[in-house]
């Protein structure tokens, strides 16, 4: 894990890879607990025996599982430990290229594409690329916004 203890130690990572986290098993109960927290329980997430048949042959995670996990993937790549309180601010880009099946396999590659000083603080703008093991497109690319005060 990396560790950055100031906005100049950020500013100078700019462009380079971070690394990238342990992988994570993405399994039904995950994918189940994510449907009741949100509501969203549309079949082709939480119906195994009706997605035997489906597009993709298994049951497949929530887009915006997958999003969510951006933050404890990140905690695996990297730190920031300026002292300073730090926010999620926003996300400008997100896209999910390939679903994730149920016991697959993500994990997150992590770099830092941009900081800006602005009014309320710092801006550091981080890209997420999650993987699938073993498939050639990711599940989820993400540029993501913390906001440091």
């Amino acid at each position: 894990m990396r560790t950055f203890t100031s906005a100049e130690e950020i500013t100078a990572a700019i462009g380079e890879p971070l690394g990238s986290s342990e992988w994570l098993t993405i399994d039904q109960a995950r994918i189940d607990a994510f449907a009741n927290a949100t509501g969203d329980q549309q079949w082709i997430h939480v119906d195994a025996e009706r997605c035997a048949n489906g597009p993709f042959g298994r049951t497949i995670a929530h887009g915006y599982l997958t999003l969510s996990l951006v933050v404890a993937l990140g905690h695996e790549v990297f730190a920031f430990d300026t002292g300073r309180p730090m926010i999620n601010y926003g996300i400008n880009k997100v896209r999910f290229p390939s679903p994730v099946g149920v016991n697959s396999r993500i994990r997150a590659v992590v770099s830092i594409v941009g900081v800006a000083l602005v009014p309320a603080g710092t801006q550091v703008t981080m890209s997420f690329v999650i993987e699938i093991e073993g498939e050639a497109k990711p599940a989820c690319v993400a540029e993501t916004v913390i906001l440091m005060l």
